[in-house]
């Protein structure tokens, strides 16, 4: 695995190492050992996935928090998604700030967010299916949410929003 930090401190663009031969190939998805070579130490406890019938869906930014926040590991399995990390720490010098990366089953991209960062995504192609790896339970009375087109942010969504949940669209702008 190929750990890159993104500008956002301890939010990596992971890459994996593929074996190819005539039968395909086989890749490392996850491993402990990798993360924590980085200076990560996640315990993910959950794997959640996600699919979506139409490109242009928007799903996000979701998060959880404290004492639930958690880290988040995120690929994509069918499909595309344009994956988006905004950081929500308070005592970040990013604060606001997001990265966003294209992901799919070509590419191998997989994206890390560590506890405290918002996490959504746009599907590039219909029927598109992602996974992502938790270090914390689901708890919902710490999940929440913030606006996908909070001005704050200033997130260049590379589609028109062809699906939407009504709970998504109603998350409330970032309050710092």
């Amino acid at each position: 695995m190929e750990f890159n930090e993104t500008k956002l401190k301890g939010a990596f663009l992971v890459s994996t190492n593929r074996i190819q031969d005539s039968r395909g190939y086989f890749a490392r998805g996850w491993c402990q050992d990798e993360f924590a070579k980085h200076g990560l130490k996640p315990n993910m406890v959950q794997l959640n996935t996600g699919f979506s019938h139409k490109k242009g869906t928007l799903r996000g930014l979701h998060f959880q928090v404290a004492p639930h926040d958690e880290a988040k590991f995120i690929t994509c399995t069918r499909g595309a998604l344009f994956d988006v990390i905004v950081d929500l720490r308070p005592e970040s010098p990013t604060l606001g700030q997001w990265v966003a990366a294209t992901l799919t089953p070509e590419n191998g991209l997989k994206l890390y967010a560590p506890p405290g960062f918002a996490h959504g995504y746009q599907t590039l192609e219909d029927d598109t299916e992602m996974y992502y790896l938790t270090s914390a339970f689901y708890a919902s009375a710490a999940a929440t949410g913030v606006r996908f087109d909070d001005p704050a942010f200033a997130i260049a969504w590379p589609l028109p929003v062809s699906e939407i949940s009504t709970a998504d669209a109603s998350w409330p702008d970032f309050a710092r």
